[in-house]
């Protein structure tokens, strides 16, 4: 009895821990600069201020389009190209497979910090800076996402594969039109995860998009705070539209994220 009851405890501070920034941003985002620094955790009359304040002098419509654009262009690319490279790696078999598999394993251990002054240069040459495909390109094909497509392509029957092929279907056909509706699940977690990877990307966006009107929306929250004198009520509004796409896509597509992460495939 004595251990459930922490086991309760713990479990409610840890909800409580994980619940309460969100309240208090949504909170927040009802109530005036003056009344946020003040710690009220009451909600307030000033959510429509907020939102019109917030549309009026920043540029957080053309910054939400902008995510968008960026966040579904990059994750279609991503989860198209990543999946026939994970394909690729565990269906075709070749002498140098595996190390060629591991070097790019390898790569996820370079720090992001290590790659950004060369991505500069390159973009730089190239003349793409403040362009979205500064951010798109990539962002295009990651060793994660080709390691996560090659891990659940181990689970691919491939009794359908043989059918296939004896049906006088090409690979490409194969791929499309047997693999892709096969593996809807782990199409559909990787691209969570990708959506909001990108959508909440930061650090590559500020370097490579040099112009407000190209900025996305999480360097649109970042300028608001770093004004000298922060509207604390339009940076919350603006926190909790910048949050509801993700929270969207996740719970839209739970059921489906979780069956990919844990590997399954469509019968």
């Amino acid at each position: 009895m004595i251990k459930r009851a922490f086991q309760y405890l713990f479990l409610s501070v840890t909800a409580f821990v994980s619940i309460f920034p969100f309240f208090w941003m949504i909170v927040g985002a009802t109530n005036a600069s003056v009344d946020v620094t003040k710690g009220k955790l009451t909600f307030g009359s000033q959510l429509i201020d907020n939102v019109l304040k917030a549309v009026k002098t920043t540029n957080i419509v053309s910054g939400v389009r902008n995510s968008f654009f960026v966040a579904i262009v990059a994750t279609v690319l991503a989860i198209f190209v990543s999946s026939l490279a994970g394909y690729g790696f565990e269906i075709f078999k070749s002498k140098g497979r595996n190390k060629v598999f591991n070097l790019l394993l390898l790569s996820m251990m370079i720090p992001f910090a290590a790659l950004m002054i060369p991505l500069y240069r390159m973009f730089s040459e190239l003349g793409l800076l403040n362009r979205f495909s500064a951010i798109i390109i990539p962002s295009i094909s990651t060793a994660f996402l080709i390691f996560f497509f090659r891990q659940n392509t181990k689970s691919f029957p491939r009794e359908l594969l043989q059918a296939a092929r004896i049906d006088g279907l090409g690979e490409l056909g194969i791929f499309l039109k047997i693999y892709f509706p096969t593996m809807k699940s782990t199409y559909a977690a990787a691209g969570i995860i990708t959506f909001m990877n990108m959508w909440n990307s930061y650090m590559w966006p500020l370097i490579a998009l040099q112009t407000n009107e190209k900025k996305t929306l999480p360097l649109i929250i970042a300028t608001l705070n770093s004004s000298y004198t922060p509207d604390y009520g339009v940076i919350m509004v603006s926190i909790v539209i910048a949050t509801i796409p993700s929270a969207i896509v996740f719970f839209v597509m739970q059921k489906s994220f979780v069956e990919g992460m844990t590997g399954s495939v469509k019968g």
